[in-house]
């Protein structure tokens, strides 16, 4: 089933020095735009991973290239994230996101760099919060629970694909296992990127799922000792928290969320002083 779309849809995936989104890099990122109508355009770039602070090339862990089958020697002469920042960004305009486990890695990571260019001073109009995100894993997952590779095996004809684990058959194969899943589900699946978006899951204010929505819409900690607790309840409450976040191991997003929670709380106070005195 060809996908009814009313903007763009841009399926995507990485590959990257390795698993911890605050200290890694993408080495690798492909784009499927798929158009209304059904235009199709694929990109994909190769990329040096910089380290920011210690202006160097990032090496890439031991065990994430077992996977993706890349060596720090093949990325030397490859621009880096930041060369083509300008690039990618023009590839995400006025489209939605697709992909396969993007919103707990993929996204997160791809926001993480883009977080790390705009330090530099550089400046992108670029909200990655603001496009409406489908993650194929999370309808694969609760109407077949397995991986990509199963996926498309079990939606698109019984056989493996070719070159799994880099990111341009990933994000290939990730565009025909939801093409199918809607051929395969038509009661319960809406051909509508707005109900595939939400289709399970949880919504999550930060990439990384620290802060995620109650039912009310309010920002909610989804970890440690604040975990369930409202962030305007840890605000009054922990102050000090907030800092914590700030010089803690956590990913740029997650530290700009809690940021610009902890500001508008303060708005808040001070209107209140105000409006009493």
């Amino acid at each position: 089933m060809d996908l009814n779309l009313q903007r763009p849809l841009l399926f995507f995936d990485i590959e990257s020095t390795g698993l911890d989104i605050p200290t890694n890099s993408i080495i690798e990122l492909s784009f499927v735009k798929v158009f209304p109508g059904g235009e199709e355009r694929i990109k994909t770039w190769k990329i040096k991973p910089w380290d920011y602070e210690k202006q160097c090339q990032r090496p890439i862990e031991p065990a994430a290239s077992e996977v993706n089958g890349v060596t720090d020697d093949m990325l030397v002469d490859c621009p880096t994230f930041y060369e083509l920042s300008d690039e990618i960004a023009s590839w995400l305009e006025d489209s939605d996101l697709a992909g396969f486990n993007s919103q707990k890695f993929d996204l997160p990571m791809l926001a993480e760099e883009f977080e790390r260019v705009a330090l530099t001073g550089k400046k992108l109009n670029v909200d990655l919060h603001a496009p409406r995100m489908v993650d194929v894993q999370n309808i694969f997952h609760a109407m077949e629970p397995r991986n990509l590779k199963a996926a498309y095996r079990f939606y698109c004809g019984g056989e493996d694909f070719d070159n799994a684990h880099t990111a341009e058959a990933d994000t290939v194969a990730t565009y025909k296992v939801l093409k199918a899943q809607l051929d395969r589900y038509p009661d319960q699946l809406k051909n509508d990127v707005a109900h595939l978006s939400s289709f399970v899951g949880k919504r999550y204010v930060d990439f990384s799922g620290h802060l995620i929505y109650n039912d009310a819409g309010e920002p909610v900690v989804n970890f440690g000792k604040h975990k369930g607790k409202t962030a305007r309840e840890v605000f009054e409450k922990d102050p000090s928290y907030f800092a914590w976040i700030q010089q803690g191991s956590f990913s740029l997003d997650t530290k700009h969320q809690f940021e610009k929670l902890e500001e508008r709380f303060k708005l808040e106070r001070l209107a209140q002083k105000f409006k009493r005195s």
